[in-house]
């Protein structure tokens, strides 16, 4: 029996090894593990080299706006405050109302002033042809006297050569030389009051001439004052100087407020841009004017805005922070630092889908256009101004136009 197994074994064919075949089973899965990661390797790299180094982005970006603060020209009481936060208003529309009452009163005292300075200066020009009266009377005294003393003199003359031969008593020659010496004390005294005249006179033109009334420095210095003090209670209402959204109202009714003191704010929302803060190793290749695509974290991936590179802030953040870094102190570690890049929106598409001002924004902008000039150089932006705080003068001046006529005697205008 134990030769017959033997023989059996000894018959069968010998097994593969176990190591072998497992071996034989990875070569091929390791090979295509390694031709897709190649693959994905070569269309990763395709893709960079294509796509990816054609742009530069970053999630550090937030919603911009002008802040505009109302803010009084002229102090006084708050009477009523006509927009709260959130509300949108137009421009020109009135927000807060102050107390006229002084202002007021300061106009009239104002237009009586002026009232009273166009009657004095009336009289300045009335006094110069008093004043050349008065010369001329006082011209025709002087010649009066001058004859008398001539009379004077002809009499002393004709009486001197007489006393020799006894015909004219010393007396008599007494009496002449007395009058004759009066008679030049009396032309002395209208000779200078003569002289007086003609300076008052003088003077008088000096005041007047090269000009009229309506001119005249004094009646312009009133007129200034009353133009001032209804300017002042124009100033009374405060319109808001753009359109837009109320933000920060402080403001109270019955509140003391002094000319400056913020009242609220006023956002106008048309107006955002986007603030992206890439690093400083991001700016090598960005130019004014590249596109840029961004996405608002308010909407997702469902609205994409269409911006460009308007310009470059003139530091990084830690150079106007608070509280400047002091890296010439203690030990240092260098950080990356981030630059503030402005973005201008679209207009159609911000209307579209309104932003507010601090919201998260993802910028990604393309550099793959070089023409547009470097980030330094200086772009060209929108002037921002406003005509509602410029109060029309021709009220103010139809009043001193009135005034004046009025007392100058003649119809109001």
């Amino acid at each position: 029996m134990t030769t017959t197994n033997d023989n059996n074994e000894s018959a069968r064919p010998a097994a593969a090894p176990a190591p072998a075949i497992a071996a034989s089973r990875r070569k091929p899965a390791l090979l295509a593990v390694a031709a897709l990661t190649l693959l994905v390797a070569g269309a990763y790299g395709a893709y960079w080299a294509l796509a990816l180094r054609q742009h530069e982005s970053t999630d550090n970006a937030y919603v911009q706006a002008p802040v505009v603060q109302i803010t009084p020209q002229v102090s006084g009481t708050v009477l009523a405050v006509l927009a709260d936060d959130t509300d949108v208003v137009k421009q020109g529309t009135p927000l807060v109302k102050l107390d006229p009452s002084d202002a007021r009163l300061a106009l009239e005292r104002a237009e009586a002033q002026l009232a009273q300075t166009v009657r004095e200066v009336r009289t300045l020009y009335v006094n110069n042809a008093a004043l050349a009266a008065s010369v001329r009377a006082r011209e025709a005294e002087a010649a009066r006297l001058d004859a008398e003393v001539a009379r004077a003199a002809d009499d002393v003359a004709r009486r001197r050569p007489l006393m020799a031969s006894g015909a004219v008593g010393g007396e008599e020659m007494k009496h002449a030389e007395t009058t004759l010496a009066s008679a030049k004390s009396a032309l002395a005294g209208a000779q200078s009051a003569l002289a007086a005249a003609r300076e008052q006179a003088a003077s008088n033109r000096a005041l007047t001439e090269g000009t009229a009334v309506e001119k005249h420095p004094n009646v312009q210095r009133a007129a200034a004052a009353v133009r001032e003090a209804w300017l002042a209670l124009q100033r009374t209402e405060l319109p808001a100087p753009v359109s837009g959204q109320v933000a920060k109202r402080t403001v109270q009714v019955g509140q003391r407020v002094a000319a400056g003191t913020p009242l609220m704010t006023v956002i106008p929302l048309e107006q955002v841009w986007v603030e992206a803060n890439f690093k400083e190793v991001q700016l090598r290749q960005m130019r004014i004017g590249q596109p840029v695509k961004l996405k608002a974290d308010l909407y997702g991936s469902k609205v994409e805005y269409d911006g460009r590179i308007a310009g470059l802030g003139a530091g990084t953040g830690a150079a106007f922070a608070l509280l400047p870094a002091q890296n010439a102190t203690g030990n240092w570690i260098k950080v990356v630092q981030r630059v503030p890049v402005r973005v201008e929106l679209d207009a159609k598409q911000l209307a579209e889908h309104p932003l507010r001002v601090g919201l998260s924004m993802e910028a990604n902008v393309d550099i793959s256009k070089q023409e547009g000039a470097p980030l330094l150089a200086s772009a060209v932006t929108r002037p921002s101004a406003t005509q509602v705080l410029d109060a029309p003068g021709e009220e103010a001046d139809k009043i001193v136009r009135g005034i004046i006529a009025a007392n100058m005697g003649k119809a109001r205008s």
